[in-house]
């Protein structure tokens, strides 16, 4: 059995499809056919069943794909136990972030890390939390960014900062010279908020819930920026963290805190517990507990 042909079964399972899984790793599809059959038969059994034009795996498949995912595992540890030989010069870290973080808590790290290392290549990829955990068990990534706990016992998770919310209201508008708010302006005042199913949104619904009522935004949209051109515009006001808020330091927007808030979210990093971390990504903690520090 050859590393490559593991390498071309994997393909295989992932995309279920010999003629894409051909394309992914760069070889004809009678050719890759042929290598899938020679490891069936040096392993005695099919690992693929091929009805019509569909594929799935047999139970061997299925056997042989949990111990592929290992062996690719530890070759990826070694490879990164190797590089620490050459220490901080070289490397590569890949981060998958929230996007509600990405441009307060990420752009400056990146930048403050890249000075220090220019040698340390860094992807950072904004997902959703079930992608996250997804791809850092699936070891697609290094570490995840995102809002403790996440659950998984393979998980160890580093604490970053406890973020508040607070309101985003446009200069010139009715509530611009309140010192404080309280939620329930939403109950009365046009408002732009994230959509239900995003983790702040359910913060705001259940804050609202308390009092007696849900809020019934004018807009729903996906992005932190989106709002705040908005609120901008004097749409209506919304909810954001407050570090985010003040990274904007927007001219046209005041920023006033929520009176007797509980609304706020633990922001932390995310890895494999079995995962070995480089002295590179040991760095990139730091780095992100420094633009913490210094935001604070």
């Amino acid at each position: 059995m050859e590393l490559k042909q593991l390498e071309y079964f994997y393909a295989v399972c992932q995309e279920l499809h010999f003629t894409r899984a051909a394309e992914k790793v760069g070889i004809s599809q009678p050719s890759l056919s042929q290598q899938i059959r020679l490891l069936e038969h040096e392993i005695g059994t099919p690992l693929f069943d091929r009805i019509g034009k569909k594929t799935a795996l047999t139970e061997s498949g299925k056997l042989l794909l949990k111990y592929t995912r290992k062996i690719f595992y530890e070759v990826e540890q070694a490879k990164t136990s190797i590089d620490e030989l050459n220490g901080l010069q070289r490397g590569t870290i890949l981060v998958g972030t929230l996007l509600t973080v990405e441009d307060y808590l990420i752009t400056p790290t990146l930048l403050n890390f890249h000075q220090k290392y220019p040698g340390v290549k860094i992807s950072v990829f904004g997902l959703r939390t079930g992608d996250i955990h997804k791809q850092l068990i699936e070891n697609k990534l290094d570490l995840g960014i995102v809002f403790l706990p996440m659950k998984g016992d393979e998980l160890e998770s580093i604490s970053l900062s406890t973020e508040e919310m607070a309101f985003a209201v446009p200069k010139g508008h009715p509530l611009e010279n309140q010192e404080m708010l309280d939620v329930e302006v939403l109950k009365t005042t046009p408002s732009i908020l994230l959509p239900q199913q995003y983790f702040i949104r359910k913060l705001i619904d259940e804050a609202c819930k308390d009092l007696g009522f849900f809020p019934k935004p004018i807009f729903e949209i996906t992005t932190m920026q989106s709002l705040i051109n908005m609120v901008i515009k004097g749409v209506g006001v919304t909810i954001l963290p407050k570090p985010y808020l003040e990274y904007l330091n927007h001219p046209n927007i005041r920023i006033i805190p929520i009176l007797k808030s509980n609304l706020s979210r633990e922001i932390g990093v995310v890895y494999r517990k079995d995962k070995y971390l480089s002295t590179a990504t040991h760095a990139f903690i730091s780095a992100l507990k420094e633009t913490v520090f210094h935001s604070n």
